[in-house]
């Protein structure tokens, strides 16, 4: 499957100025002198309050390659994800976390699998060999998730139940992908479209996006990635582990009418 050495990288974002400082260059890096392929970086600034928009535009003075986004939507990280995709020039087109939790490291792997293996996508996937969640490997719980997660504004109650929603998740979707909610994927934009990321409030957007490419008969790799803690700012997810739960329910209704609908169809 040939595919030309081009991508877009859309990184969507609220109030994460400290990260992007040391994200795109370390991204630009990446690019131009380790892969050597054409790129745009595409920031998708949902509304940011910390200066964020300043920081993408000190980057563009000196790349042309860097590019600025600004929502005036209602704030959306799934929409804010097309927006990246609808204005983007690659047809290779990836988005990940813009938290530092997706490394530079991880993104090449994912990027040098999808250019050299015959796919339409590559997600980066915490529960496969090689991949691990902020201390968690897949053989297990070390002490050092403790000291990676006291350190960072992430939260060890959302690590737990993270790996909890997606081994149900599993359970209730036959789809040859084990990371469900993983937010972390390069693919070819022809599979993409609008109704796949309308109407969900936040990465629950993914189990559509996974069923409709299994439709669709897309091939796709998971390559494993330690996802690790956010460096600067603060989680947009809750520490509260009753509002965590609420936070699952979406998922989870998702995954249950999916399954339903897939078992009528066959």
């Amino acid at each position: 499957m040939n595919k030309d050495k081009n991508i877009s990288i859309i990184l969507p974002v609220l109030n994460e100025s400290k990260n992007l400082e040391y994200l795109i260059p370390e991204f630009t890096n990446l690019l131009s002198n380790n892969l050597k392929v054409l790129y745009e970086i595409i920031v998708v600034d949902d509304g940011s309050t910390d200066g964020t928009q300043a920081t993408v535009n000190n980057f563009r003075k000196a790349n042309k390659n860097i590019r600025l986004i600004e929502r005036n939507s209602p704030k959306s990280l799934p929409l804010s994800i097309f927006d990246g995709i609808r204005n983007s020039k690659f047809n290779s087109v990836m988005w990940l976390d813009a938290d530092g939790s997706m490394d530079v490291e991880s993104s090449k792997r994912i990027i040098q699998t999808y250019f050299s293996e015959n796919c339409n996508a590559v997600v980066g996937s915490r529960f496969v060999d090689g991949g691990g969640y902020k201390g968690k490997t897949k053989e297990g719980f070390s002490l050092k998730i403790f000291g990676n997660l006291f350190k960072s504004e992430d939260s060890l109650i959302a690590v737990f139940l993270s790996n909890i929603l997606n081994r149900v998740l599993s359970r209730l979707l036959a789809v040859p992908v084990k990371d469900l909610t993983s937010g972390f994927i390069i693919i070819q934009k022809n599979f993409l479209k609008y109704e796949m990321f309308k109407g969900f409030n936040y990465g629950e957007y993914f189990i559509s996006l996974i069923l409709e490419l299994t439709k669709k008969d897309a091939k796709i790799i998971e390559v494993g990635y330690v996802c690790k803690p956010r460096k600067y700012g603060q989680s947009k997810t809750s520490t509260n582990f009753i509002k965590l739960a609420k936070l699952s329910i979406p998922y989870l209704f998702l995954a249950i009418k999916s399954r339903k609908i897939l078992y009528e169809n066959n």
